[in-house]
């Protein structure tokens, strides 16, 4: 993997040189596991022409499992850990004869840039802006790997929980044991914060799972994600409990499931981001519910779980191949719940076989 950082490093340099500078200051956590092969707390990447320096708030743990710097990398140290790294990486550029310094404004807090200019008062300090998100964009097959792999992680997951009792339990015990089964099978822990809405509270984007206990007849929406070496995915899922669904849950499932279907299929190379949105919101608006849509419909996963490219109605850009997305449609109807499907996604042309689909748990309408 050495080579690999070391040409993810490679291109930054390539696009800060163009801009005028000739070093770049990395402190997103994400940017900096993806240039360094691991983020510790607090660690920043200096990136100049005699050697690429990784500058540690403190010594890694050396703890099996747990991801380590690029072998290529230089390290420092602070001697003290309540030090800035950031200032740390600036005051090193500087004397090593960098004049000017290209850091991550959207990351650094006012006062941690105005910490790096004073310390380095020669240095011309430059906005490298998103220049490492959009070299993390496209996934290379090893990425797309680990991502497979947390996928698997969260659909045995779930479907194990399927197989469970579920009346009777609280949201917030189904959601610590979906998160409590992603480790047993070997996540390095939940992509985020799980969320599980039952009955008025299903369907709703980003609900915190609560006390209210499940009931006969409730939807139930689950929506969960591993991650696996730093690489996150995510799927959600509506099922109803108890007996058979009513008929308002029949066609507000069939509505979203059409929706999310139409997204998928639009995923295609070249296609227009908000094309991949209007597919599946026109399904909905179409049958009438304008009303309850979240304002995007998915977005790209990868060391965060939530990256670009966005799916909404202003969305700019087009689709690339080798980009994993989600396609989440749904409809949350206020007082009486709603349903939601998320899947995890790899952007493929039709020559590789179309959208390859790495979250493969069921989306019947199951009774539980």
């Amino acid at each position: 993997m050495a080579e690999v950082y070391a040409a993810r490093r490679d291109r930054l340099r390539e696009r800060t040189a163009a801009g005028g500078t000739a070093a770049a200051l990395v402190s997103r956590p994400a940017n900096v596991r993806y240039l360094a092969g691991a983020a510790p707390p607090g660690a920043v990447l200096l990136l100049k022409d005699d050697g690429d320096l990784l500058v540690l708030a403190e010594a890694p743990d050396a703890r099996p499992g747990d991801p380590q710097p690029d072998d290529g990398l230089l390290t420092q140290v602070l001697p003290d850990p309540r030090g800035d790294t950031a200032v740390t990486a600036a005051t090193l550029a500087a004397a090593h004869g960098a004049d000017a310094l290209a850091v991550e404004e959207h990351h650094l807090t006012v006062a941690r840039h105005r910490a790096v200019a004073t310390a380095a008062p020669g240095l011309r300090l430059a906005d490298v802006g998103g220049v490492v998100e959009q070299l993390r964009l496209v996934k290379d097959e090893d990425e797309i790997a680990c991502l497979r792999i947390a996928a698997e992680i969260a659909d045995q997951a779930l479907g194990e929980l399927l197989e469970s009792i579920l009346v009777g339990r609280t949201e917030r015990h189904l959601a610590l044991e979906l998160e409590r089964r992603l480790v047993d099978h070997g996540a390095d822990g939940p992509a985020f914060a799980t969320s599980v809405g039952t009955g008025p509270d299903a369907g709703r984007v980003g609900h915190r799972p609560t006390d209210r206990r499940v009931e006969e007849g409730d939807f139930l929406s689950v929506c969960l994600g591993a991650a696996y070496r730093g690489y996150r995915c995510e799927i959600g899922r509506t099922f109803v409990i108890g007996t058979s669904p009513a008929d308002w849950q029949i066609e507000l499932y069939d509505a979203v499931f059409a929706a999310q279907r139409a997204g998928r299929e639009a995923l295609t190379p070249g296609v227009a981001c908000r094309d991949v949105d209007r597919a599946a919101r026109h399904v909905l608006e179409s049958a009438g519910h304008q009303e309850g849509v979240p304002p995007r419909t998915g977005h790209g996963v990868g060391l965060e779980n939530d990256e670009d490219p966005q799916f909404a109605p202003s969305a700019m850009g087009k689709l690339d191949a080798c980009v994993p997305v989600t396609v989440e449609p749904g409809v949350h109807l206020p007082g009486r719940g709603g349903v939601r499907i998320d899947d995890t996604l790899v952007v493929r042309s039709d020559a590789d076989g179309g959208p390859e689909l790495l979250t493969i748990t069921t989306k019947e309408l199951l009774a539980l």
